[in-house]
């Protein structure tokens, strides 16, 4: 057994000594230092890939810059489709805002203002989408897949967020479910109004991860908030034998059976993690464990 250590704050402690002093007590501090140590493994290993999945609203909370910092030292990014329509509202110029839970939702919807849990914006956000996309739609229609695709909108971009860090750095960026977002519908619209229609594929991508699971001689993976983007690097993993490092932040169950609550030590009957691989789960907000796990190690 290993003695537990008490943790002592003091008062000029950097995130790193706070982070190393989690490593000795439990709970979910311990599970966050052990992702910390994880983590630096991963980065350090010069034969493991790192495939990086982002669900939730994060960008709309705040967390856009650590998604910036992460993705200069992963390989793949897979992520949603509201991930990357916000990240473009904001390229756009336009902005989240800190608001209440407690908000009258009646009152807002009046006002033309959204709400994602405390975080509010605009409504009229998606009339400049909706100019970004009039203005472009006939160069994106006729890109081949939706990497292409991804990787065409951050060329077009006017400003530097994660769209335009993946397209500057050729970071391969797959959204399996981009129909389902504000993005979807601008490309929907474009077409419902006889602008033309588009033969981007859908399926075209899954060659590309699965290639890049192949091939890769050791693979480490970054899940927040689990979802789609989990599962869509979960299957090409099963191509690779399985993970070789793993950590999941999420807020989510196991009971319900769904991929964001399920823990990473499932994925060993599936072959989609190494049964000796060196992996964790995080139970914790994202936006609290995300930004100590990664500081504590830049």
């Amino acid at each position: 057994m290993k003695e537990v250590k008490h943790l002592k704050i003091e008062n000029s402690m950097k995130v790193s000594d706070l982070v190393r002093g989690f490593s000795g007590v439990g709970f979910g501090a311990g599970k966050i230092a052990e992702a910390s140590s994880i983590m630096k493994q991963m980065f350090e290993d010069g034969n493991c890939k790192i495939f990086l999945g982002i669900a939730g609203a994060m960008v709309p909370a705040g967390m856009k810059s650590v998604i910036l910092d992460l993705l200069d030292r992963v390989d793949v990014f897979v992520t949603t489709g509201a991930t990357l329509t916000h990240d473009l509202i904001e390229d756009l110029g336009e902005k989240h805002y800190l608001g209440s839970e407690f908000e009258n939702d009646e009152k807002l919807n009046k006002e033309g203002i959204d709400r994602i849990y405390n975080i509010l914006m605009k409504n009229s956000v998606y009339e400049k989408l909706e100019d970004f996309f009039s203005e472009n739609y006939d160069i994106l229609r006729k890109c081949d897949n939706i990497k292409d695709f991804l990787w065409k909108l951050g060329e077009l971009s006017p400003g530097g967020g994660i769209l335009k860090k993946c397209y500057k750095k050729k970071i391969p960026i797959f959204c399996p479910g981009i129909a389902d977002s504000g993005l979807g519908l601008m490309m929907w619209g474009r077409i419902a109004a006889g602008r033309g229609e588009t033969n981007i594929d859908v399926f075209g991508d899954m060659n590309e991860i699965i290639d890049f699971s192949w091939k890769s001689k050791k693979t480490g993976v970054i899940y927040v908030g689990g979802g789609l983007p989990k599962n869509f690097i979960q299957q090409s993993l099963q191509f690779s034998k399985g993970a070789d490092f793993g950590i999941q932040i999420t807020t989510d169950r196991p009971e319900p059976g769904g991929s964001s609550g399920a823990p990473l030590r499932e994925g060993i009957s599936w072959g989609k993690m190494k049964s000796q691989a060196n992996f964790v789960d995080v139970s914790c907000d994202a936006t609290i464990a995300l930004p100590l796990i990664y500081s504590s190690i830049k």
